[in-house]
């Protein structure tokens, strides 16, 4: 093998050696977006939370009734959404980085973007509405166990001579 392909091939390892080198950094990037990501949806949690309790009983029942008839669906659609979306996403990075290229690169980093992007809307929505409708059930589970102690206290109160 002449020497000036030995050293072309080297300096191509070379250069890939220094991309990879790249992706930890990368990596702690995405990890501190997904930490930042957790505390935006406890904030915004907090801030749906308020705006709850300040609706009247009417609407929260109805709400309550809305959510359990579309909520299973949408878990479903949304879950097979992610794993369709997941499969494909690996499937196309897999091929992208065996080919090695430059340009190959480039349209990862900005497929990831995209996809971290809608990954992080599709799970803020679904975490959104599995919370909502955890609030509503425990609300109408206490609601009851409220009601159920005001009738023992009744009867309670009717039994005492």
């Amino acid at each position: 093998m002449p020497p000036q392909a030995l050293v072309g091939r080297v300096e191509s390892l070379e250069s890939r050696v220094t991309v990879l080198e790249q992706l930890p950094g990368k990596l702690d990037a995405l990890a501190l977006q997904i930490s930042q990501m957790r505390e935006e949806i406890r904030a915004e949690f907090s801030a749906v939370h308020t705006e709850i309790r300040a609706g009247d009983e009417e609407t929260r029942r109805s709400l309550r009734d809305e959510i359990r008839a579309g909520d299973e669906e949408t878990r479903r659609v949304l879950r097979d959404e992610i794993r369709a979306g997941d499969e494909e996403t690996r499937r196309v990075l897999r091929d992208e980085i065996r080919a090695g290229d430059e340009e190959t690169r480039r349209i990862l980093r900005d497929e990831i973007r995209a996809g971290d992007e809608e990954t992080r809307r599709v799970l803020r929505g679904e975490i959104r509405a599995g919370d909502e409708e955890s609030r509503h059930q425990a609300r109408a589970l206490h609601e009851d166990v409220i009601s159920r102690i005001a009738l023992m206290q009744e009867g309670h109160q009717h039994e005492r001579p």
